[in-house]
C-alpha cells in the first residue's frame, strides 16, 4: 500500500540555497530507489523560513529501506547540521477502506 512521507524543515536565513542542493542531491538518489513513486518541495507562503517535503512510495517498507540507506544518511546527517536540528519525519498511508477503493480504480499505480 502507497505511503506518503512529510518531513517540514525550518532553514536559518542565508542557508536556504544549500537546503535546496541537498534535498536536490537527495531526490536525485531516491528515484534510483525500488518503490520510489514521486517527490516534491514546497515552501511555505507566510512562513518562508519553512520547507515541506512530500515523497510517495510504494510500501512502508521501500521507505524504511531508503531511510535506513548509509548514503542517504550522509546527506541527511549533512542537512541537520545546517538546520542545527534533526529532521523528523511522518509516514502516511490510506485507511484500509479507501485503499480497497482506490485499487479498484483502474491506472491507480499500474492497477
Amino acid at each position: 500500500m502507497a505511503v506518503k512521507v512529510l518531513i517540514k524543515r525550518k532553514v536559518p536565513k542565508g542557508k536556504e540555497v544549500d537546503l535546496e542542493e541537498l534535498i536536490t542531491r537527495l531526490r536525485s538518489m531516491a528515484t534510483r530507489q525500488p518503490g520510489y513513486i514521486s517527490g516534491e518541495t514546497m515552501r511555505n507562503i507566510d512562513n518562508k523560513d519553512e520547507y515541506l517535503v512530500i515523497s510517495t512510495w510504494q510500501s512502508a517498507e521501500d521507505w524504511e529501506a531508503w531511510k535506513t540507506n548509509e548514503e542517504r544518511e550522509t546527506i541527511q546527517a549533512d542537512i541537520d547540521a545546517l538546520l542545527g536540528e534533526t529532521t523528523r519525519y511522518e509516514a502516511y498511508q490510506y485507511p484500509e477502506k479507501v485503499a480497497a477503493r482506490l485499487s479498484d480504480f483502474k491506472g491507480w499505480e499500474g492497477g
